[in-house]
């Protein structure tokens, strides 16, 4: 049985108003991966308005899952020490004043500034969030269908905010894709205290410096890859700035072998399955955040959907991720177990991302969009689940939101980083297409198309990975 391989709650008796609780912290996951993919659609207008170049727009995505992956493992620790529901409350406070600035943004630097202080607020709801999960849930079928309706938040969130962000940006304008979390965030508040425990505080210490650490290296990684366009991939700069992450990322490590309260105590990658988990976790976000990301600029800047009818066509994607998450995989978890079902998840993503890059500048939806999207959903479905019940594995009770706050990061690490060197690979292929004499449209769509199958190998790995080093529950 899969419940053999989550997280035990520390709470014998289950808690009156779980299933409140439950939808609660649903809606909050879903507003924070929503706001990964809701500017999706709204690329377009927001170039426009503020003067973005074609390659700079990925920083309206990066500015948000850099510091949410950044600041996690700081979340999840701030989680365990001074109790998950103020940690949890404290996020959406933030989340709601970062919305309010990117909704008015008037530059290039006020709407970065603002999707970053989002993903800092998301970084202390989204382990918090998790954290207060597992404590209400006891009954092992209870928790795992509560994780179900938890992963199908997390997928639908993602398509979903596609679909809204084409509504919201053609009906309204796009400053509403930002605004529209403020009335969330301000009924989650007052929910919040009625319908979520207080939880336990214990004593520790914060380990400021090693999120610092961490968020620095992360930072200075995806913007070496992403100036590596203008800069040259054997500049200096390029090269300069890489080896300075990957010593700030040693230097982490060490701090966190030295010090007596760690942010990431190492040991915890000792749990069953729990490192091979979270890496699959971030070669799948690494795969499926530039799919939807691509996939948004195929429809409207070749097929020339308008912003809403482009997210109309993501629609089959949600309802297939909402259906799939909350009635089968859980069923599917139960017979075949997480193991099958990561590995099949993953090549239908796969399969899926190798249609796509086939997609031709003369494409339809009917023909090179619908069935490898729905394949896509499929996949993500059948793996997001069992990636995160892989992720979890193990873990100690007192550890729940580390754990939580863990599996977070390396998803949103996987996202940027992901994203960071397939828009570099699709830019250079498109380049080179242009000096090659082919027409602007047609040279763009076969920097799609690259885009596309550097995702499918991503995937592939991830793949293998599930496939080679996931063991069964013991």
């Amino acid at each position: 049985m899969i419940s053999e391989a989550v997280v035990v709650p520390i709470q014998v008796t289950p808690y009156p108003k779980r299933w409140a609780a439950l939808f609660l912290l649903c809606t909050a996951e879903f507003i924070v991966i929503m706001d990964t993919s809701i500017i999706g659609v709204a690329l377009p207008a927001i170039k426009n308005d503020l003067g973005y170049t074609q390659s700079g727009l990925q920083w309206i995505f990066n500015a948000y899952v850099i510091f949410f992956g950044g600041f996690l493992l700081l979340g999840g620790r701030l989680s365990d020490l001074f109790g998950a529901r103020k940690i949890f409350m404290w996020g959406f406070a933030i989340l709601s004043a970062a919305s309010l600035l990117a909704g008015i943004a008037w530059s290039e630097a006020s709407l970065n500034v603002g999707r970053a202080l989002q993903g800092l607020g998301s970084a202390l709801i989204a382990p918090s969030a998790l954290a207060l999960l597992l404590t209400k849930f006891t009954d092992p079928k209870e928790l795992n269908k509560a994780l179900g309706f938890w992963g199908a938040s997390a997928a639908a969130g993602g398509s979903a905010g596609v679909f809204l962000g084409g509504a919201i940006t053609q009906w309204l304008s796009w400053h509403w894709v930002f605004l529209i979390n403020i009335p969330i965030g301000l009924i989650v508040l007052f929910l919040s205290s009625s319908l979520l425990f207080k939880g336990k505080h214990r004593k520790g210490s914060i380990d400021l410096g090693g999120a610092i650490l961490a968020t620095a290296a992360f930072v200075l990684m995806v913007y070496a890859i992403v100036a590596a366009e203008s800069a040259g991939w054997q500049s200096l700069q390029t090269w300069g700035l890489l080896l300075l992450s990957v010593v700030l990322l040693i230097a982490f490590v060490g701090m966190q072998k030295s010090k007596k309260e760690p942010l990431m105590p190492l040991s915890i990658f000792k749990a069953f399955n729990l490192s091979a988990g979270n890496i699959v976790m971030a070669l799948m976000a690494a795969a499926w955040i530039p799919l939807w990301f691509f996939l948004n600029l195929y429809l409207q800047q070749i097929l020339h959907f308008p912003a809403f009818n482009s997210g109309l066509a993501l629609l089959p994607m949600t309802i297939t991720i909402m259906l799939f998450m909350v009635i089968i995989t859980v069923k599917l978890m139960g017979r075949f177990g997480v193991k099958r079902n990561l590995v099949t998840g993953m090549l239908a993503l796969t399969v899926s991302l190798l249609l796509f890059s086939m997609a031709p500048v003369d494409g339809s939806f009917v023909t090179h969009v619908l069935p490898a999207s729905l394949l896509g959903a499929i996949g993500m479905s059948l793996a997001y689940i069992p990636g995160t019940v892989a992720s979890i594995s193990g873990a100690k009770p007192e550890e729940s939101g580390l754990a939580s706050g863990l599996v977070n990061t390396s998803y949103q690490i996987g996202s940027a980083l992901g994203l960071a060197v397939i828009v570099a690979i699709s830019s250079a292929k498109t380049n080179a297409l242009k000096i090659g004499g082919q027409t602007d449209v047609e040279a763009l769509s076969g920097g799609f198309q690259t885009a596309f199958l550097a995702a499918a190998m991503v995937s592939l790995l991830g793949t293998i990975v599930a496939a080679t080093a996931i063991k069964k529950a013991p």
